[in-house]
């Protein structure tokens, strides 16, 4: 347990809550209670790959394609288009911010707790993003449809090193079902009638290199995308170490500093970002120092052995 927790569990979130000097982190002291206050052990999956890769915080043009670099591995999201009403198709650009990244989880988590490539939105998916705090309806409502079409349209390229060249998967995320036309009343279910059908490409390699995360963890941080990155490759990079393992600001900066020109105004940022991540993730140990991060051995966020309830 972390520090944070274990002053909630001695003394209690408002004489914890007291002890800060900050309204942040008081704050942080509201989500660390809650997340120990957690009754439910949901699950969700996401793809390894987008466990050390991630998709840009911001809008970018649409016509810009993205490119990130993790440990071994790089991911290029390229934009793309799909057929409008009357004739015609109409330019994406590539998904971004916390609801593309919602958006992902849900599907990911939904094809293999049914073993099928073949997703259906419908009431699942509303009680689903109810459960997570998100409401249906207005600017929410426009947002998932705008990421769910930028999703749909995208095509990803995957490259990793090999011992004698450079290996890729290029491929979409879905196949079709998930574009929603303008006009939709969110209050009608209008919305959630519809299927996705994942790439084979991509459901391959998400049963292969699959990451198990706690849902409730995300629904605290589901509107910071840079603290759902971070979480994800905790969730990822933690319980696998058998020792510690230092990570310098350089290498740190290289993989989430994407948006930031200079590594010190990266890092007080990320700082923030990762104390949020740690607040909901109790188990996870990482120091901060001046050379970096250091990564200590973790359990999971969730049990191991509960991975096993995704598929059946």
């Amino acid at each position: 347990m972390g520090q944070l927790h274990r002053l909630i569990s001695q003394v209690g979130r408002e004489q914890a809550k007291a002890l800060q000097t900050s309204p942040e982190q008081r704050s942080l002291v509201d989500v660390a209670a809650a997340v120990l206050e957690e009754e439910r052990q949901d699950l969700g999956i996401t793809y390894s790959g987008f466990a050390l890769t991630a998709l840009p915080h911001r809008r970018l043009p649409d016509d810009q394609p993205w490119e990130r670099r993790g440990h071994r591995i790089r991911l290029l999201i390229e934009p793309g288009r799909l057929p409008i009403r009357g004739g015609g198709f109409k330019l994406y650009g590539v998904p971004y911010g916390s609801r593309a990244r919602m958006i992902l989880l849900y599907l990911q988590t939904r094809a293999l707790q049914t073993d099928s490539r073949e997703v259906e939105l419908g009431r699942s998916m509303h009680d689903w993003l109810d459960r997570m705090g998100l409401s249906v309806g207005g600017q929410t409502y426009r947002d998932i449809r705008e990421q769910a079409s930028r999703i749909a349209a995208c095509n990803l390229t995957f490259a990793w090193e090999e011992a004698h060249g450079v290996g890729f998967e290029k491929d979409s995320i879905v196949k079709g079902g998930i574009h929603f036309s303008s006009g939709e009343d969110a209050h009608q279910g209008t919305l959630w009638e519809d299927r996705v059908l994942l790439s084979e490409a991509f459901f391959r390699e998400l049963k292969a290199h699959p990451v198990p995360i706690w849902e409730p963890a995300l629904r605290h941080i589901q509107n910071n995308s840079s603290s759902i990155d971070i979480y994800i490759w905790l969730a990822y990079r933690l319980h696998s170490l058998t020792r510690p393992t230092p990570i310098t600001w350089p290498a740190v900066f290289e993989q989430f500093g994407a948006g930031y020109s200079r590594l010190r105004d990266f890092r007080k940022r990320f700082i923030e970002a990762l104390q949020l991540a740690l607040a909901v993730y109790p188990e996870g140990r990482v120091e901060v120092d001046e050379q970096g991060l250091v990564l200590h051995p973790s359990p999971p966020p969730i049990p191991e052995r509960k991975l096993s309830q995704l598929t059946r």
